[in-house]
Parts: structure tokens; C-alpha cells; sequence
């Protein structure tokens, strides 16, 4: 069929396989039969096989309450738009709409991002998606589930977890928590564990992905910092 010749000459990745090569494959070809994409779509590199990953997943989130918010949107246009430029963005936005109105093999695309996708990358799709769950204010229950079944089925760890969470869901254990910790620890054992976060956490570690997403990673970098000056002053830490 004449998209699939598109496609695979386009240079594709892993992401074309699979149920998210079902889901956004599909969609891309009947856009470009259509004249509503160029031949040139924003996902033929191996570095956008996280955009569409990150398309999949954040339709699955803004599906879970029922009803996609205007915020939701905006936020998405936002990052969509650095990271790809605005021609790009608005046909990857194009893309999302579609993949809106799908139904999502959550756990399959799950296992087809998990083998795929290193654990940092990982970790910066979960602080995607809950920075898109928060877009509104606030923290619905129905997306913090989709998003910590996401998280699990992501092979990410139970700490790690609980560390993005709390960048954006403030609690008095919030700052602990961040830094993966318990509020008992003395100020040696504070120190080690913000250092072992600042380097775990660092823009550098999502670099393969491209400069657009390291602005994103420079956010969840500055709340570990945040959450460290935070209980130093607490402590009364110099």
C-alpha cells in the first residue's frame, strides 16, 4: 500500500512494529493519503520513537478521566512544539487526535516501550505525563492510576516512582520522598542521597533523545535541588 512505502522508506524505528506501529503507523499513512502530513512525519528517527511513545501514552492519560481538557491540549501543543518545531508539532498534534479516538493496548505498548526505551528515557516519560496530569492544577485519581500502572508496567522502580510523583504532589514527606528517602536519615546520609539523585537525575542522562527534551529533564533536575535546599533549611544545614 502506498503509505507503507512512505513509511518504510522514511528511515523508521522500532516503534513501527508492534501495537504502537498498529496504532500510530495506521493513522500516519491514512494522514499522508490524505495530503494531511508530509512524506517527511515527525517520528523517522530512532530518537522519535520516544515522541511516539509519548503520543500513545499521553493519549492513554488524558483518556482516563473521560474527557480531554483544553489544558491537557495546550500543554501537550507546549512540548510538542519544542521539541519538534511548529510545522511538526501541529502534525503530531494531528496524530494525537486521531490516536485519541483508539482504543490503547495499554499493557502491550507497555512491554514494547519497556524493551525498547532505556530507563532514563523511562523515567522522563513519567515526568511527562504527570507534568500533563497536572496541566489543569490538580491531580485527578483516575490519571494518577493510569499513570502508576504505566509506571509498573514500565519496569520502573517503586522509589523512582514515588520521586516524580512528589515533584508534583506536595505533601510534608514530599522533599523526602523526591530524594528517595526517609525523614529519619541523618545529614551525611542527606547529602549522599541528593548526590546520587543530582547524577541519576541529570539533563545529561536523556541527551540521546535530543536537546528539545533536555529543558523537560532540566525541570525534574532543579525539583531534586528544590527538594535539597528545601531540608537543608529544615535542618539548619549549611
Amino acid at each position: 500500500m502506498k503509505y507503507l512505502k512512505v513509511l518504510f522508506t522514511a528511515g523508521i524505528g522500532w516503534w513501527m512494529a508492534g501495537p504502537i506501529g498498529g496504532i500510530i503507523g495506521m493513522i500516519i499513512g491514512h494522514l499522508i493519503e490524505n495530503s494531511s502530513l508530509q512524506q517527511t512525519v515527525p517520528f523517522a528517527s530512532q530518537r522519535n520513537g520516544f515522541v511516539a511513545s509519548l503520543l500513545v501514552l499521553m493519549a492513554a492519560v488524558m483518556k482516563a478521566d473521560g474527557k480531554v481538557l483544553k489544558s491537557e491540549l495546550d500543554f501537550v501543543k507546549m512540548h510538542l512544539r519544542s521539541i519538534l518545531g511548529e510545522e511538526q508539532s501541529l502534525q503530531a498534534l494531528m496524530v494525537l487526535k486521531e490516536v485519541l479516538k483508539k482504543d490503547i493496548p495499554l499493557a502491550e505498548v507497555c512491554h514494547q516501550i519497556r524493551v525498547n526505551l532505556d530507563y532514563n528515557a523511562k523515567i522522563q516519560l513519567l515526568h511527562l505525563l504527570y507534568g500533563l496530569a497536572k496541566a489543569d492544577g490538580s491531580l485527578v485519581a483516575g490519571e494518577v492510576k493510569v499513570i502508576y500502572n504505566i509506571s509498573r508496567m514500565l519496569g520502573i522502580s517503586e522509589a523512582d516512582y514515588q520521586s516524580v510523583l512528589n515533584m508534583f504532589y506536595q505533601s510534608p514527606e514530599s522533599a523526602y520522598k523526591i530524594l528517595e528517602v526517609d525523614a529519619s536519615v541523618s545529614n551525611e546520609e542527606l547529602k549522599k542521597a541528593y548526590r546520587k539523585m543530582a547524577i541519576r537525575f541529570h539533563p545529561d542522562k536523556v541527551s540521546h533523545l535530543g536537546e528539545e527534551f533536555q529543558a523537560s529533564a532540566k525541570e525534574k533536575f532543579q525539583k531534586v535541588n528544590e527538594a535539597y535546599e528545601q531540608l537543608k533549611k529544615e535542618r539548619g544545614m549549611n
